[in-house]
Formats: structure tokens, C-alpha cells, sequence
């Protein structure tokens, strides 16, 4: 659908102008003087292919939490200034870059000029805006304290991002290390190391066993690495099958959470998301049952997920929250001790989110302690393969050298 870009006036006689989306120009202009804007100039946007292809993979990927935090933080500044929502949409939507954040924004505020409040509007737009996010805008405008809502919720998304930033920046190394180191051993060991075997098998004498070895190993990867390839690719496709069924996936996410040292790095990150989630909720006036609702399908472990689950119909049959998370036994125990004191004191929701920053802490620390181990061995491992090829190659040369 092209974008079209319009100045005119609206109904209070002001100047305007902005973009707006729709098939040709009649149907713009309609869709304008619905809202009250009379067009005294309308243009189409060119777009070349290239930049569509590229508008095309940016439609498509989701709006981050970064991203989305700076437009909520410029809303809830904008509302507090005593903005008007329309205008205030109709500014984030001509300054965002993101087309699919600014065709939503300006979705959005065509259906508040209509009649519709903004979470019904913005509930159209799974992709850019979660449920978690739609939630706390409905209790904003219920409350009327929508601009500090969204203030809130920005520092929330703030959070969000900051954590996977986190994450994303602590895997990239030794990703990148694995990848490069195993892309050089596949080179040395299919075009280099080949090579020079075949001189050492010209020498009239017995192999020491380390050229013996990493002659059988080169001889197997020349021969049989499409074979691994494909076994490892038929591997990859099995497993993501057995996780797409109910019972694959439980199974599956019990053993993540068993895995030495990545396991409570997983535990320990999704109960820093869990807790945030459902502090922040209550905080913002959501009840309890739908912030349990919301916060579970946030988790993108099954095992936690019916944690939650559980807790949530004990809570509904009049249970405490705390109690069956007691019961679980998948949370670490510190959870349902400071729940408890949160539920006897009356203040659950500061409770959560203090409990979110001891955890948040305890991830950084556990993040950094993974890295002091990891380099280390992946260096060492590394430098033992390498250094296994060199001794290999350079013990039949010494040898032979000896015997002249």
C-alpha cells in the first residue's frame, strides 16, 4: 500500500500535515476528510525497489523493547505537557523511522479520532505493542493517569532491553570465537592439512601416532562432512518437531533448567523477567489473576509457565500466591519468602520489584563469572587443537631430520 505525505487544515482551521497510507489518492483523501482534515496538497512517497525490499524485512522484523521504550517515553513526556493524544501520536508517527511503528502510530490515531480509546486501538497491533503493554494503557486511561503509566511502563521496556542487551552483548564473544575457530580448523583440515599428510606419507618410515590421528581425522572430514552436515541438520530439524509438541517441549525445558551453570542462568533470568512483570502490573492497577495470566505468557518456559499456571488457580480458589510457589519447588525459595512478606505487609508490588533487582544483580554476576570461564577455555581449547596440528606435522619432520 503506498504512503502518501499531506498538509491542510484540520477543523479547528490549524495548519497540518503528516503521512497517511491508502489505495491511490481518492482513497487518502477520504480517509482524511473522515477525521476533519481538509487537503490542500497531496503527494505520493517514491520508493525504489531496493529501499521497498529493504521496508519489506523492516515490516517484518518486531519493533524491540528499545525501541518501543523511547516512543513510550516520548509519549508519556508529550501527555504530560498537556499534548492532545492525537497530536501527540500524529508527532511520534512522522518522527519514528520504524515503518511499522509509524504505520501503527498513525493507525492508531485514526481510530481515537473515530471514537476508540487507545488500548482498543492499539490491542489490532500484536507486533508492535504486547499484551503486557496494552494492558497497562487500559488501566492508564481507566485511571486517568495515562501519562504516568506510560512513564512507567517506558522505564519497564528500559529494563527489558538493558537485560537482553545484556545477554545478547555476553554470548556474542564466545559465539563468535566457536564460529570463527571451527570455520579455520574446517579450512586447515579440508585444504591445508591434506596437503601436507600427503608429503608425510612420501616419507619412508613409521608415523608417530598424533600424525597417524590427524591424518585418519582430515581423510574423514574430506569424506564424510556432508554426511555430518546432514546428520547435524536432520538433528537440529527433530528436535525443534519434538519441541513443537506439548510433551517434547516440557521435556525439554526441565533439561534447560538442569544444565550445569546454564540452567540457573536461565532460571535465575526468568525469574528477574517474572517478578518485574507482575510487580510493574500491579503497580499500574492490573488485578492479580490477569498479571499472572500476562506474566506467564511472557515465559518462554513450560516448566516455569505452569508454575505460574498452578499458582494462579490456587490464588483463584482463594489461596496465597506465595504458598504455591512454596509448593512448586521450580523457583529458587527466596521468591515465595519475600511473596509472603509482600502478601503480610500489604506490599506485594514493591516487593516483586526489589526481588526483580536482587535478581537482575545476580544475573549480571552470574553472567560475568561465565565469561571469566569461558575465554579461558575456549582460548585453551583452541590453542590445544592448533597446537595439536603443529605437533602433528612437525614431530615424522624432526624425525626424519635425526635420522640423516
Amino acid at each position: 500500500m503506498p504512503f502518501f505525505e499531506y498538509s491542510g487544515f484540520d477543523a479547528k482551521g490549524r495548519k497540518i500535515s503528516g503521512k497517511a497510507d491508502g489505495n491511490g489518492r481518492k482513497a487518502v483523501v477520504k480517509k482524511l476528510s473522515q477525521q476533519g482534515i481538509f487537503i490542500t496538497n497531496l503527494s505520493e512517497l517514491a520508493q525504489s525497489s531496493s529501499t521497498g525490499l529493504f521496508k519489506s524485512f523492516g515490516a517484518m522484523r518486531k519493533v524491540s523493547s528499545a525501541e518501543l521504550a523511547a516512543t513510550t517515553r516520548q509519549l508519556g513526556t508529550l501527555l504530560s505537557a498537556g499534548i492532545s493524544l492525537d497530536e501527540a501520536l500524529l508527532t511520534l508517527g512522522e518522527q519514528t523511522d520504524r515503518a511499522i511503528l509509524s504505520s501503527a502510530l498513525m493507525t492508531i490515531r485514526e481510530k481515537i479520532l473515530q471514537g476508540s480509546s487507545l488500548h482498543e486501538a492499539m490491542s489490532g497491533h500484536h507486533r508492535v505493542f504486547p499484551e503486557l503493554f496494552v494492558n497497562m494503557i487500559q488501566v492508564g486511561e481507566s485511571s486517568g493517569t495515562l501519562d504516568q503509566v506510560t512513564l512507567q511502563l517506558a522505564d519497564f521496556l528500559d529494563e527489558q532491553a538493558r537485560i537482553k542487551s545484556r545477554i545478547q552483548a555476553a554470548t556474542a564473544y564466545p559465539i563468535l570465537m566457536v564460529l570463527v575457530g571451527s570455520g579455520v580448523l574446517t579450512f586447515l583440515f579440508i585444504f591445508v592439512v591434506p596437503k601436507i599428510t600427503l608429503m608425510l606419507t612420501e616419507i619412508d618410515r613409521a608415523l608417530p601416532w598424533p600424525t597417524q590421528l590427524l591424518i585418519a581425522l582430515s581423510e574423514g572430514v574430506q569424506k564424510w562432512w556432508i554426511v555430518v552436515l546432514f546428520i547435524v541438520i536432520a538433528s537440529f530439524i527433530a528436535l525443534q518437531r519434538y519441541r513443537n509438541t506439548p510433551a517434547g517441549k516440557h521435556k525439554t525445558d526441565s533439561l534447560l533448567l538442569k544444565v550445569p551453570i546454564f540452567g540457573r542462568l536461565n532460571l535465575l533470568i526468568a525469574t528477574a523477567w517474572f517478578s518485574r512483570t507482575l510487580g510493574t502490573l500491579l503497580q499500574s492497577g492490573v488485578p492479580l489473576l490477569k498479571a499472572l495470566d500476562i506474566s506467564k505468557g511472557l515465559l518462554r518456559n513450560s516448566v516455569l509457565s505452569d508454575a505460574i499456571d498452578q499458582a494462579r488457580r490456587h490464588v483463584q480458589e482463594g489461596g496465597s500466591l506465595a504458598k504455591s510457589l512454596k509448593e512448586s519447588a521450580v523457583f529458587p525459595p527466596m521468591v515465595a519468602q519475600m511473596t509472603a512478606a509482600g502478601e503480610k505487609s500489604g506490599q506485594l508490588e514493591p516487593m516483586l520489584v526489589r526481588l526483580a533487582d536482587t535478581y537482575d544483580h545476580q544475573t549480571d554476576l552470574s553472567i560475568t563469572s561465565l565469561l571469566s570461564l569461558l575465554e579461558p577455555i575456549l582460548i585453551l581449547v583452541m590453542g590445544g587443537v592448533v597446537g595439536f596440528v603443529v605437533l602433528a606435522i612437525l614431530l615424522p619432520l624432526f624425525e626424519a631430520s635425526q635420522g640423516f
